[in-house]
């Protein structure tokens, strides 16, 4: 036996799903397969679609390495499954990948612990979207609760843009929020373990940074190190880190940030389980900080054993 089959056993890379993150999940989890493989971790793929617990027991796995987006996969339904099933796997637990799922709640912790995020407002059919304007200002970024990768979300310069931004959006998630939308510059920070990873500053000529400037254009710039001084780099780690803690965030994780006009930091999201495909900014955050894709998805994998 191996020395990384002693240590870690067979591992189950658990990629796929049904949510609208699927082709993501597909491309991050053949990308963490390969790394595995390569580093002689004996690897099952699990494309988890229908009859998840029995494909799972059915591979007599040691240890899940989670690399799903989206609702069934990052929101704490299989987290609780591989929990029933006394699976240990990689990120955060339950609550966290719940918490984090949901954008309106997490917006609510931060605004309770004094953690700087936008106000904002959950749109329904019954929202007054005059009232909501006036109340958030005159541009709002309108967004599911509960998605990622920019899924149904939009720009509402008008009550009747609101409406139908809600329109949108409402057809991924029944939870939708609107918020002000910030002018500022983009950083997005990669948390693994305990350590805020270098920040990366994101420019794209998009409208805003949405499904294409994330994984399909070229012409999106990402900057790491950042540019930020050392003060500010520092800022923004500890406060990434305390968004990530403030929701039980474990193992690993990705904390996206805005500055508005005046640069000051407000926390849009954490993100439990970020992509690792070629535009994914995780591995480049791990390759400023000296780890190379290989060495980043082992320590992942590591921080499991914790």
């Amino acid at each position: 036996m191996t020395s990384q089959m002693a240590k870690f056993g067979t591992v189950g890379v658990l990629y796929g799903g049904t949510s609208s993150e699927r082709e993501i999940s597909l491309l991050t989890g053949e990308a963490i397969i390969q790394a595995l493989k390569n580093q002689g971790i004996d690897t099952v793929a699990i494309d988890v679609q229908d009859n998840l617990i029995k494909s799972i027991s059915n591979a007599q796995l040691d240890r899940a390495f989670i690399a799903l987006h989206g609702p069934g996969g990052e929101d704490g339904t299989l987290q609780g499954a591989l929990e029933y099933l006394g699976i240990p796997y990689t990120g955060s637990g339950v609550m966290a990948s719940a918490l984090a799922m949901d954008k309106v709640r997490c917006k609510q912790i931060w605004k309770g612990i004094g953690l700087p995020t936008t106000d904002f407002a959950s749109l329904n059919k019954a929202t007054d979207w005059q009232e909501t304007m006036d109340l958030l200002g005159g541009c709002l970024v309108v967004k599911p609760a509960c998605e990622g990768s920019s899924m149904g979300m939009s720009i509402a310069e008008s009550a009747e843009q609101l409406k139908q931004a809600w329109e949108l959006a409402s057809q991924y998630d029944a939870k939708v929020l609107a918020e002000p939308r910030l002018m500022g510059e983009e950083y997005t920070v990669a948390i693994l373990g305990d350590q805020a990873l270098p920040s990366i500053r994101i420019r794209t000529n998009a409208t805003f940074y949405d499904y294409e400037a994330k994984y399909l254009s070229d012409k999106t710039q990402y900057f790491c190190p950042s540019g930020l001084d050392v003060s500010r780099e520092a800022e923004l780690a500890e406060l990434s880190i305390n968004a990530f803690k403030s929701i039980d965030g474990k193992g690993w994780g990705r904390v996206d940030v805005m500055t508005d006009l005046n640069g000051e930091f407000f926390i849009l999201e954490v993100n439990t389980v970020p992509g690792m495909t070629s535009h994914s900014l995780v591995p480049m955050a791990g390759k400023a900080a000296g780890l190379e894709f290989e060495a980043l998805v082992y320590s992942i994998l590591e921080e499991s054993l914790r």
